[in-house]
């Protein structure tokens, strides 16, 4: 597969509390081929950190694959995340969702001391010093500097995500809806998404602005 106009996208379940928020994961797939590119669904083949009933926030006693889980939104085009190849693709996206910070990683428990899982550390060291370009969204920017030590981002205004994030050695940008930040140095586009009150409408209007921003990126 040549890596020219193909872009992976990571996700880390299905649902916002304890996988990938879903809006932002389709609106991810749409503009990408909405741009002209081609998409690669991934996620890693693990357990998840726990199953939330989305009705009432509440945790179950249920265990969930976050591959299969991911594979939902992926309408079962989804390969294991061990199986990426960063040759095959000019850039990566992770949409976020809590799955982000609690499959991918522990930051939803951990915060800035958080623990990243093996093969998604590898995935975004290996695009980094590939030079190809990383989107990160909603609550992503925290894995991908807790993971590369550097970068500036955005997740919007929150202080206390803000405050981890300089911790991890990033530097953020407040932004608001819609709005994206480039870091050009370590190529990484990042978009706050969901960590505001954003409507629907919003999201995928910021979605677009860092799709199109990675893809610049990538060109």
């Amino acid at each position: 597969m040549s890596a020219q106009k193909n872009i992976a996208v990571v996700l880390s379940g299905c649902g916002v509390y304890d996988g990938a928020e879903i809006h932002e994961s389709v609106f991810t797939l749409y503009a990408i081929e909405q741009l002209g590119y081609n998409y690669q669904i991934y996620a890693p083949d693990i357990t998840q950190a726990q199953v939330i009933n989305h009705t009432n926030g509440n945790q179950t006693n249920e265990s969930r694959n976050v591959l299969i889980e991911s594979a939902r939104i992926a309408r079962g085009n989804i390969k294991p995340l061990n199986e990426l190849k960063c040759d095959d693709h000019s850039a990566i996206i992770f949409p976020g969702g809590f799955g982000v910070a609690k499959n991918l990683c522990s930051f939803a428990i951990d915060g800035s001391n958080c623990s990243v899982n093996k093969d998604v550390e590898t995935v975004i060291k290996t695009f980094h010093k590939s030079n190809k370009p990383i989107g990160a969204m909603c609550i992503s920017p925290a894995l991908i500097v807790r993971v590369l030590n550097t970068g500036e981002v955005t997740i919007g205004d929150d202080t206390s995500t803000a405050t981890a994030i300089v911790k991890m050695g990033g530097k953020h940008a407040n932004t608001n809806h819609e709005q994206i930040v480039i870091d050009n140095i370590n190529k990484l586009v990042s978009t706050p998404c969901y960590m505001l009150n954003a409507t629907i409408s919003q999201i995928a209007n910021g979605t677009m602005n860092l799709v199109k921003a990675v893809i610049k990126l990538s060109n």
